[in-house]
């Protein structure tokens, strides 16, 4: 019951969510030690996957093994997840003037909350020159070829330059204690992690839903950095082919209004994109985006402390940050304000929300509603 009532009332994004989740189990009940907790956190930081979705599954572990990780995760993740299906459902009926403002705005308001990310992200993922100039050429690539394929080029690019240039910054394993999956176990996790990344899109061919579940499951192997990385990887799969810009950027601002994780905008998406059983796919497209994450984090657990020790390791994720760094950059010029600027006023708006948030510190739904009212007011004073 815990983690269903952190599901909804945990809003603010990722870093917001290990807070509530620190003062629930470090604090309050005392599940874990402080040592525990940060390690949790620094390995749910370093593997790819929504850091705080991965570190309540890995809570719910310590507690009660796979049934406690899997009940952890949904009841954090249903709320939000019950909230964007709904949402899918009526979007195609938003069809008057004030519904069609409402859903622009939800497009602006992605701009100032994707421009902050990327402000908050630069200084922990592009620190330095080198990684600085990684993420550089990243977003300058992505911009002039803008291909699905690309994105993944430029992932395992960052991670070959790392390896090389970002050894130094390696840092020393933090022991944690607790409850861990055996190494048996730890292996059957990753094998199926790397099985299911090679067989879905084999098997994918002519089915709908198999197609789903493949291109969402490649999106949650090859996010790194962050819930806000998976825009450009998700977009690239289901635009044009699955839906428009518009709907989908509708729905990644109404994320940002749900409490609970990033992640559930997989359950809009899959719905959009299999009307025939809007359920299914919403449910597919969740699990299949969420899957990499909770293997990865189950399978690296017993390995985690020698991993985190080695420099070539470390090196690798630091390159690959300032990758997704830079294609995160990329994506807020296009899809978001190529899609979502049309004028002076758009620029106003989504010039006042990204102030609400790093000014003022709004929270992130209360910017969503003050964008959303600011479109609306604005057709009908013109």
């Amino acid at each position: 019951m815990v983690f269903l009532r952190l599901g909804l009332t945990s809003f603010g994004g990722p870093v917001a969510h290990l807070a509530y989740f620190h003062r629930e189990f470090v604090l309050r009940r005392k599940w874990l030690s402080e040592e525990a907790y940060g390690e949790l956190v620094g390995l749910g930081q370093f593997l790819p996957g929504p850091a705080s979705s991965q570190v309540g599954f890995a809570i719910g572990l310590t507690r009660g093994g796979w049934l406690g990780g899997l009940a952890a995760w949904t009841a954090f993740t249903l709320p939000s997840a019950l909230a964007m299906l709904l949402l899918a459902g009526w979007v195609d009926r938003m069809t008057g003037p004030l519904a069609l403002r409402a859903l622009h705005g939800l497009k602006l308001v992605a701009i100032p909350i994707v421009a902050q990310a990327v402000i908050d992200m630069a200084g922990k993922l592009a620190p330095d020159l080198t990684r600085r100039l990684v993420a550089l050429a990243a977003a300058v690539l992505m911009l002039l070829v803008a291909a699905p394929a690309m994105q993944i080029w430029i992932i395992l690019c960052g991670g070959v330059l790392g390896a090389w240039l970002c050894r130094e910054r390696a840092n020393p394993p933090v022991c944690g204690e607790g409850w861990r999956p055996t190494p048996g176990g730890g292996a059957m996790c990753l094998l199926a992690f790397g099985a299911l990344f090679i067989v879905l899109p084999m098997a994918a061919s002519g089915h709908d839903v198999l197609a789903i579940a493949a291109m969402f499951y490649r999106s949650g192997a090859l996010v790194f950095g962050g819930g806000h990385v998976v825009l450009p990887l998700l977009r690239a799969g289901l635009v044009p082919h699955w839906m428009g810009d518009a709907p989908f950027l509708a729905g990644y601002g109404a994320a940002q209004a749900m409490p609970g994780p990033l992640f559930t905008l997989a359950a809009y998406l899959g719905a959009l994109s299999l009307p025939s059983s809007p359920v299914a796919g919403g449910l597919v497209a969740l699990v299949a985006l969420s899957l990499p994450g909770l293997l990865l984090m189950a399978g690296v657990l017993p390995f985690h402390a020698r991993l985190r020790g080695q420099r070539v390791a470390q090196g690798i994720v630091a390159g690959v940050n300032a990758a997704v760094m830079g294609l995160l950059a990329a994506a807020l010029y296009t899809p978001l304000w190529t899609g979502g600027i049309v004028d002076g006023g758009d620029v106003a708006i989504a010039g006042s929300g990204l102030a609400l948030l790093m000014v003022w510190r709004w929270p992130p739904l209360a910017v969503v509603l003050a964008t959303v009212a600011f479109s609306v007011v604005r057709n009908q004073v013109m």
